[in-house]
C-alpha cells in the first residue's frame, strides 16, 4: 500500500463499499498526499463517518484503486478519505456495474481509425487493470484494440484497452474481458 503519486484532481472516480457494492460515481475535487476529497451531488447513506471505502479513479495513464476511511465534511457534499492509501495487489478486484459505453475507434499502430457503425456495450464489471463487457456477437475479436467512451455521473471518460478474451452467449452476444492500456480525462 502507498498513497498516490501525481495529481489526480478532477479525475473520474466510481465508489465502492468495502464489499464492493457500487455506491456513486463522480470527480476529486482535491488530493493531498493520503488525503482524497471527493465532491459528491449527494452523500450516499451508505457512507458514514468511519467507515471503510474503496474508490476506483480512472485516470490517465491508468487507473488505480484507493482506499481509506470516510469523513463527511460539515457544510459541504464533501466526502474525504483520509489516512488512504493506493491499493496494490496481484488480482485486481473487479466491481460489478452495469453502465453503457461506445466503441467509436479501433486503434492500430498508435493511431485511431473511426468505426462507420460504433459498438453499443453493456459494461459488467471494471478493475483498475480492466473491463469486462457485454456487446452484439462477433463486434471484436482477441487482441483488437479500442477506445471506449463511458459517462460516469455527469463525467465522459476515454479508455483505451486491448481485448484479451470473449466468450459468446446463447442470446447472439458475447463478453468481452480486456486489459486497460490507457485512461484519458
Amino acid at each position: 500500500m502507498k498513497g498516490l503519486s501525481g495529481d489526480y484532481t478532477g479525475c473520474t472516480v466510481m465508489i465502492y463499499d468495502t464489499e464492493g457494492n457500487y455506491l456513486d460515481s463522480t470527480a476529486i475535487r482535491e488530493y493531498y498526499k493520503e488525503t482524497l476529497r471527493i465532491e459528491v451531488q449527494k452523500i450516499p447513506a451508505d457512507l458514514t463517518v468511519g467507515a471503510g471505502c474503496r474508490v476506483l479513479i480512472l485516470s490517465a495513464p491508468s487507473p488505480c484503486e484507493y482506499q481509506g476511511r470516510i469523513v463527511k465534511e460539515i457544510g459541504a457534499n464533501t466526502i474525504a478519505l483520509y489516512q488512504g492509501q493506493e491499493k496494490e495487489s496481484r488480482s485486481d478486484v473487479r466491481y460489478n456495474v452495469c453502465l453503457p459505453a461506445l466503441i467509436e475507434f479501433l486503434v492500430c499502430d498508435g493511431r485511431a481509425y473511426p468505426l462507420f457503425t460504433p459498438i453499443e456495450v453493456e459494461i459488467k464489471n471494471i478493475s483498475k487493470s480492466g473491463v469486462r463487457f457485454k456487446a452484439q456477437v462477433n463486434s471484436l475479436l482477441d487482441g483488437d484494440r479500442f477506445q471506449m467512451r463511458m459517462k460516469i455521473s455527469s463525467n465522459e471518460k476515454l479508455l483505451i484497452a486491448d481485448v484479451v478474451h470473449h466468450d459468446d452467449n446463447e442470446d447472439e452476444s458475447s463478453e468481452y474481458g480486456c486489459k486497460f492500456l490507457i485512461a484519458v480525462k
